[in-house]
């Protein structure tokens, strides 16, 4: 029926039909093209190996971050210094070489725009309502908070879209998380996507497009449902979305790639049809209260497993399923924690704040507002800050940020992925704990043996000037 209410993820998907098949799947025209150093070698060489150029260069966007170190790039008289991990150092080579070879926009290492690929395409306006954005990626669906329809590929579709600028796909199931009332005072997005996460479990949103709903996401900022929706993979999504609204267009106007002039106001003409349809119906749907939302924190090897900072280890019994009893036993054992055990009692002995979760300027002004005037505990080995972009870290330097963090003992360094994964110098040492503001606390995520907590920028500040997981209300209170 030409006239049924459609949701977001509908209109989008619609929008960028190509070719419908008889067996359900659709050649899906892909908007924008993020590429890192990771994923993409394999793919520019299927492509040199098949004789090959991209379909639209112009529409893709290179940037290094998984491999960078975050110590000085440049040493006192200016000239590049190496990456001494040989492997790290070949693929950031290869990019460099595939990007100039390809004829593709490419920040690199020491340009100032350079970050964390899901940092710079929203900052950079690359990233926009109603596009259809994919990387070599899972976090891709982090740009769904500038209503991107935004996934991670395969090197496989990695190749496919370079060549033809298009994927074939199915579409998926749609599912909303509406949150009801307001969020408590001192509660911050990643508390909430925590707390989603916890309700849903990694599982919950598997084979479906989550659109984030309510007043909650309507009053948050752009940085803010860009980390919601990054930790949509977490929850099982396919991608997450949050309509754009005068916010997304205001946040996005100006910026290097956005449209400019009757362009732009065309496309802003656009966006404000990009909205689910009064009466839209959604596969699957979840609400939450608000006001049950605390600061949390996991205690195990997996997203869903997170409790609020107030509450205990759980004992792996309290679990129905089998199945998450021992993963629970498994998860205790390599954490070294025991059920009963209060999470603010958790002594850590390192914190990071970065990722492509919590980079961005409002991340590091809420651990700014933690740590000023406050010095990490003595027993703290190792504290990182690590903005999510060049741009980032000139704004937070221009804010005096910088010397908030450096004065309570942490360290400022360049842009990079860090210690969100252990694919660069930035790793926590086996058997030591870390207050990490990133996406995932698998097994072995941050290092071998390895032992995260992800939390909030805001609590990962406390956790450093107390030296263990700590209420950040508490401290809150103590600067009021």
């Amino acid at each position: 029926m030409a006239n049924k209410p459609r949701t977001l993820y509908d209109k989008i998907w619609d929008a960028h039909v190509v070719e419908r098949r008889d067996d359900g799947t659709c050649l899906i025209f892909i908007d924008r093209h993020l590429v890192h150093e990771v994923t993409s070698p394999q793919a520019f060489e299927a492509l040199r190996m098949k004789g090959r150029k991209l379909r639209r260069p112009e529409l893709t966007l290179a940037v290094p971050d998984h491999n960078l170190p975050t110590t000085p790039r440049v040493d006192a008289q200016g000239n590049r210094v190496p990456i001494e991990d040989r492997q790290s150092a070949q693929q950031l080579e290869a990019l460099e070489k595939n990007v100039a070879e390809f004829g593709i926009r490419y920040f690199g290492a020491t340009a100032r725009e350079q970050g964390i690929v899901h940092v710079v395409g929203p900052e950079q306006g690359f990233s926009l309502p109603g596009a259809t954005i994919v990387c070599g990626d899972s976090h891709t669906a982090a740009h769904g908070g500038v209503g991107a329809l935004a996934f991670g590929i395969g090197t496989s579709e990695v190749e496919h879209v370079m060549a033809t600028q298009t994927l074939l796909l199915k579409q998926s199931k749609t599912m909303e998380v509406r949150i009801e009332g307001d969020l408590p005072t001192g509660i911050s997005s990643k508390d909430l996507i925590l707390h989603i996460i916890g309700v849903i479990g990694t599982a919950g949103g598997t084979g479906h497009v989550i659109e984030y709903r309510g007043k909650v996401f309507e009053e948050m900022s752009i940085e803010g449902r860009l980390t919601v929706c990054n930790m949509s993979i977490e929850g099982g999504a396919r991608a997450g979305l949050v309509a754009p609204d005068e916010k997304t267009f205001a946040y996005l106007k100006g910026r290097a790639f956005a449209p400019k002039g009757e362009d732009w106001d065309r496309a802003v003409e656009y966006w404000r049809s990009l909205k689910s349809d009064e009466g839209a119906t959604f596969d699957k749907s979840v609400v939450i209260d608000a006001a049950d939302i605390q600061p949390n924190v996991t205690w195990g090897t997996s997203p869903e497993d997170v409790v609020p900072i107030t509450g205990t280890v759980p004992e792996p019994e309290s679990f129905a399923d089998p199945a998450k009893q021992e993963a629970a036993r498994k998860s205790l054992d390599y954490m070294g924690l025991t059920p009963g055990q209060p999470l603010a009692e958790v002594e850590v002995q390192n914190i990071f704040i970065g990722s492509c979760t919590n980079s961005r300027i409002e991340d590091l002004r809420e651990a700014a507002a933690v740590l000023k005037g406050r010095k990490k505990a003595d027993h703290i080995k190792w504290a990182i800050i690590v903005p999510g972009s060049g741009l980032v870290k000139e704004q937070a330097e221009a804010e005096g940020l910088d010397k908030i963090f450096t004065d309570a003992g942490l360290e400022w360094r360049e842009p990079g992925c860090s210690a969100c994964l252990g694919m660069n110098p930035d790793k926590v040492p086996a058997g030591e704990r870390c207050a990490s503001t990133s996406n995932r606390n698998f097994v072995g995520r941050q290092g071998p043996g390895a032992r995260t907590h992800l939390v909030s920028p805001a609590m990962a500040a406390a956790a450093a000037v107390t030296g263990r997981l700590t209420d950040v209300r508490e401290l809150m209170k103590e600067g009021a």
